[in-house]
Protein backbone atom coordinates (compact mmCIF):
# COMPACT_ATOMS: atom_id res chain seq x y z
CA UNK A 1 0.00 0.00 0.00
CA UNK A 2 1.38 3.40 -0.79
CA UNK A 3 0.35 7.07 -0.85
CA UNK A 4 -1.10 6.48 -5.00
CA UNK A 5 -3.11 3.69 -3.73
CA UNK A 6 -4.56 5.76 -0.82
CA UNK A 7 -5.20 8.89 -3.65
CA UNK A 8 -6.90 6.40 -5.87
CA UNK A 9 -9.00 5.08 -3.16
CA UNK A 10 -10.11 8.64 -2.01
CA UNK A 11 -11.64 9.61 -5.78
CA UNK A 12 -13.60 6.08 -5.86
CA UNK A 13 -14.55 7.71 -2.17
CA UNK A 14 -15.53 10.94 -3.98
CA UNK A 15 -18.11 8.87 -6.42
CA UNK A 16 -20.24 8.23 -3.61
CA UNK A 17 -23.80 9.09 -3.83
CA UNK A 18 -22.77 10.47 -7.65
CA UNK A 19 -22.73 6.61 -8.79
CA UNK A 20 -24.90 3.71 -8.02
CA UNK A 21 -24.55 1.67 -4.90
CA UNK A 22 -23.79 -1.53 -6.40
CA UNK A 23 -21.19 0.12 -8.97
CA UNK A 24 -19.57 2.11 -5.82
CA UNK A 25 -18.91 -0.77 -4.12
CA UNK A 26 -17.54 -2.91 -7.02
CA UNK A 27 -15.22 -0.15 -7.18
CA UNK A 28 -14.05 -0.58 -3.51
CA UNK A 29 -13.77 -3.98 -3.83
CA UNK A 30 -11.90 -4.07 -7.36
CA UNK A 31 -9.23 -1.59 -5.78
CA UNK A 32 -8.62 -3.09 -2.32
CA UNK A 33 -7.53 -6.37 -4.72
CA UNK A 34 -4.39 -4.35 -5.88
CA UNK A 35 -3.44 -4.98 -1.82
CA UNK A 36 -1.45 -8.27 -1.85
CA UNK A 37 0.61 -8.12 1.27
CA UNK A 38 -0.96 -10.28 4.06
CA UNK A 39 -1.07 -7.29 6.42
CA UNK A 40 -2.84 -5.07 3.94
CA UNK A 41 -6.14 -7.61 4.20
CA UNK A 42 -7.35 -5.69 7.48
CA UNK A 43 -7.64 -2.44 5.58
CA UNK A 44 -9.18 -4.32 2.26
CA UNK A 45 -12.31 -5.67 4.44
CA UNK A 46 -12.09 -2.23 6.39
CA UNK A 47 -12.58 -0.68 2.94
CA UNK A 48 -15.38 -3.18 1.87
CA UNK A 49 -16.97 -3.00 5.36
CA UNK A 50 -17.38 1.09 4.67
CA UNK A 51 -18.37 0.78 1.42
CA UNK A 52 -21.47 -1.63 2.22
CA UNK A 53 -22.27 0.47 5.44
CA UNK A 54 -22.72 3.53 3.65
CA UNK A 55 -24.54 2.72 0.96
CA UNK A 56 -26.59 0.77 3.62
CA UNK A 57 -25.40 -2.82 3.93
CA UNK A 58 -25.08 -3.05 7.12
CA UNK A 59 -25.58 -6.74 7.82
CA UNK A 60 -22.66 -7.10 5.01
CA UNK A 61 -20.63 -4.65 6.76
CA UNK A 62 -20.65 -6.34 10.24
CA UNK A 63 -18.81 -9.44 9.64
CA UNK A 64 -16.13 -7.45 7.48
CA UNK A 65 -15.82 -4.45 10.12
CA UNK A 66 -15.00 -8.18 12.67
CA UNK A 67 -12.71 -9.27 10.22
CA UNK A 68 -10.34 -5.65 9.55
CA UNK A 69 -10.23 -5.51 13.54
CA UNK A 70 -9.66 -9.54 13.87
CA UNK A 71 -6.98 -9.25 11.57
CA UNK A 72 -5.20 -6.57 13.51
CA UNK A 73 -6.50 -3.36 12.21
CA UNK A 74 -4.20 -0.41 13.28
CA UNK A 75 -4.04 3.30 13.76
CA UNK A 76 -6.77 5.92 12.96
CA UNK A 77 -8.05 3.04 10.65
CA UNK A 78 -9.28 0.83 13.80
CA UNK A 79 -10.99 3.25 16.18
CA UNK A 80 -12.94 4.22 12.79
CA UNK A 81 -13.56 0.43 12.30
CA UNK A 82 -14.74 0.38 15.80
CA UNK A 83 -17.38 3.81 16.09
CA UNK A 84 -18.65 2.50 12.64
CA UNK A 85 -18.71 -1.56 13.36
CA UNK A 86 -20.64 0.18 16.78
CA UNK A 87 -23.13 1.88 14.25
CA UNK A 88 -23.70 -0.80 12.51
CA UNK A 89 -24.54 -3.38 15.59
CA UNK A 90 -26.89 -0.31 16.64
CA UNK A 91 -28.89 -0.20 13.57
CA UNK A 92 -28.50 -4.30 13.43
CA UNK A 93 -30.56 -4.35 16.58
CA UNK A 94 -27.57 -4.82 18.84
CA UNK A 95 -27.29 -2.10 20.94
CA UNK A 96 -25.94 -3.02 23.92
CA UNK A 97 -22.95 -4.31 22.04
CA UNK A 98 -22.55 -1.21 20.27
CA UNK A 99 -22.50 0.33 23.97
CA UNK A 100 -20.29 -1.96 25.49
CA UNK A 101 -17.44 -1.03 22.30
CA UNK A 102 -18.00 2.74 22.15
CA UNK A 103 -17.80 2.86 26.37
CA UNK A 104 -14.60 0.39 26.00
CA UNK A 105 -13.43 3.17 23.10
CA UNK A 106 -14.34 5.95 25.42
CA UNK A 107 -12.47 4.67 28.43
CA UNK A 108 -9.05 3.59 26.96
CA UNK A 109 -8.22 5.68 24.02
CA UNK A 110 -8.28 9.19 23.33
CA UNK A 111 -7.84 11.38 19.86
CA UNK A 112 -9.48 14.07 17.53
CA UNK A 113 -12.64 11.34 17.30
CA UNK A 114 -13.88 11.37 21.18
CA UNK A 115 -16.52 13.75 19.73
CA UNK A 116 -17.74 11.24 17.11
CA UNK A 117 -16.94 8.49 20.36
CA UNK A 118 -19.37 10.50 22.04
CA UNK A 119 -22.08 10.89 19.28
CA UNK A 120 -22.29 7.62 18.77
CA UNK A 121 -22.42 6.10 21.92
CA UNK A 122 -25.15 8.82 22.59
CA UNK A 123 -27.18 7.11 19.41
CA UNK A 124 -26.69 3.56 21.38
CA UNK A 125 -27.74 5.01 24.53
CA UNK A 126 -30.84 6.89 22.96
CA UNK A 127 -31.63 3.41 21.57
CA UNK A 128 -31.77 1.17 24.72
CA UNK A 129 -33.67 4.32 26.47
CA UNK A 130 -30.95 5.85 28.36
CA UNK A 131 -32.39 9.63 27.36
CA UNK A 132 -30.33 11.51 30.24
CA UNK A 133 -27.26 9.91 29.73
CA UNK A 134 -27.36 10.24 25.47
CA UNK A 135 -28.28 13.63 25.96
CA UNK A 136 -25.50 14.66 28.44
CA UNK A 137 -23.09 12.88 26.15
CA UNK A 138 -24.31 15.17 23.19
CA UNK A 139 -24.10 18.60 25.02
CA UNK A 140 -20.75 17.51 26.50
CA UNK A 141 -19.22 17.34 22.96
CA UNK A 142 -21.47 20.31 21.97
CA UNK A 143 -19.88 22.13 24.36
CA UNK A 144 -16.01 21.22 22.96
CA UNK A 145 -17.45 23.74 20.04
CA UNK A 146 -18.82 26.38 21.46
CA UNK A 147 -18.04 30.12 21.16
CA UNK A 148 -19.56 30.99 24.58
CA UNK A 149 -21.24 28.93 27.27
CA UNK A 150 -18.82 26.17 26.91
CA UNK A 151 -18.32 25.41 30.98
CA UNK A 152 -22.26 25.87 31.64
CA UNK A 153 -23.01 23.69 28.76
CA UNK A 154 -20.36 21.10 30.01
CA UNK A 155 -22.20 21.58 33.65
CA UNK A 156 -25.40 21.37 33.18
CA UNK A 157 -24.28 18.24 30.73
CA UNK A 158 -22.55 16.87 33.83
CA UNK A 159 -25.80 17.26 36.19
CA UNK A 160 -27.88 15.46 33.57
CA UNK A 161 -25.65 12.44 34.06
CA UNK A 162 -23.15 12.18 36.75
CA UNK A 163 -20.76 9.41 35.12
CA UNK A 164 -18.74 12.08 32.55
Amino acid sequence: MNKNWENQLQSIWLKLGTINSEEFIEQIKDHVELLTEKDSQAIADFERACAFDSTGHEKEAEPLYRSALEKGLTGLRRRRARIQLASTLRNNGKIEESIHILREEKAHYSDELDDAVDSFLALSLSSAGKYEEALSLTLKALSNHLPRYNRSVYNYAKGLHNEL
